[in-house]
């Protein structure tokens, strides 16, 4: 009995003195700033999913106090979220998150007809001009040139506008840094029906700082604008789908060379453009292009011109390609327009020349 006290005695004064240390480490970790979440809820900043409620300033206030936090997440629960989302520019190197609470669905394909999901946490623009739907201030406040010292990090995001936007997906050209993971850019329409894009937008701009630049894509797929992801320096890229877009890829003026992985090019008027020189790779290019009966007079735009337009030869290149004509499957069709500094073969081939 004696013996069964004192453990429990000293077992109670153990414990009693680790919920000390404990509690003194929170203290201490809470005044060296190691312990205060850097998780923001844009919902306790006054945002609401209904798609209706114009978000755009409660979008900012959440924003605002990641940056004076010196950086960090703001979460964005399931739900149908109007407004934009502009990031502030920083004069600092911060890294500023923004996270949904489910991965997206990237719904595309090359025929058929499709209801659009309305599920898991969506941003949504309807403006005709303006910022795009997600973008990088600039502000004054700048790390150098136009640039802000910010490091965006997108992930498991369904960023929407509508069907031949006015306005681009995410644009973060003006910030230094970028990832993006899990991220859908649609225009809330099935790719197949897609209206023909007239503004000159693009689902993606990426970085176009050439000085610390970093750009990192991985599950990204963009559908239905001008351009689907408008690449700029440093960007490395895997498992990439742009369909239903007039170019793309877009490949503008870069010092640095991009890479990509797998990337599948669908229904785009062309596949790759080259606006620029740019050195680049693809490791695998996937494409489909329509068959014989697979467009209308809504969709004729989205029938191949061409693979690779570079008509200033401005690409230096190497691509690695397989090409399926729907209705027909595999062929060795590859078009070109230009592109003569671009090494391009068909998988399991030899290359011979620039083909």
């Amino acid at each position: 009995m004696w013996k069964t006290m004192v453990l429990i005695t000293m077992g109670s004064l153990l414990f009693a003195g680790l919920a000390a240390v404990v509690d003194g480490g929170e203290k201490a970790g809470a005044s060296a700033g190691t312990v205060k979440s850097r998780t923001f809820n844009v919902l306790d900043y006054g945002a609401v999913g209904d798609d209706k409620t114009d978000n755009t300033e409660a979008f900012s206030a959440c924003l605002k106090a990641v940056i004076a936090a010196g950086g960090g997440k703001m979460f964005i629960p399931d739900g149908i979220y109007r407004g934009r989302i502009i990031i502030p520019g920083t004069k600092e190197w911060i890294t500023v998150e923004i996270a949904g609470e489910s991965e997206p669905t990237p719904s595309f394909g090359t025929i058929g007809a499709f209801a659009f999901p309305k599920k898991g946490t969506v941003v949504k623009c309807l403006s005709e001009s303006g910022a795009a739907v997600i973008s990088a201030a600039n502000v004054p406040d700048k790390l150098y040139m136009q640039f802000s010292g910010v490091n965006v990090s997108l992930r498991n995001l369904d960023v929407r506008t509508y069907d031949n936007p006015g306005i681009g997906g995410i644009d973060l050209l003006n910030a230094v840094q970028c990832k993006l993971e899990n991220v859908f850019v649609n225009t809330d329409r099935y790719n197949v029906q897609a209206s023909k894009p007239t503004h000159g937008k693009a689902g993606i701009s990426t970085p176009a700082c050439n000085n610390g630049a970093l750009t990192i894509l991985r599950n990204v797929c963009v559908t239905g604008y001008h351009t689907g992801i408008l690449v700029n320096e440093h960007t490395d890229g895997d498992n990439i789908v742009v369909a239903s877009n007039i170019n793309g890829l877009e490949f503008p003026f870069a010092h640095h060379a991009s890479r990509f992985g797998r990337v599948g090019t669908y229904r785009n008027t062309h596949h790759i453009t080259v606006s620029g020189k740019h050195g680049f790779s693809i490791e695998q290019m996937n494409t489909e292009q329509p068959g014989p009966g697979q467009t209308d007079t809504n969709n004729a735009w989205q029938a191949l011109v061409s693979d690779i337009n570079d008509p200033k030869n401005l690409g230096v290149a190497d691509i690695n390609y397989w090409v399926v004509e729907g209705n027909v499957g595999a062929v060795e069709k590859f078009t070109r327009n230009g592109g003569a500094l671009i090494r391009a073969r068909r998988i399991g081939s030899a290359p011979v020349g620039n083909k």
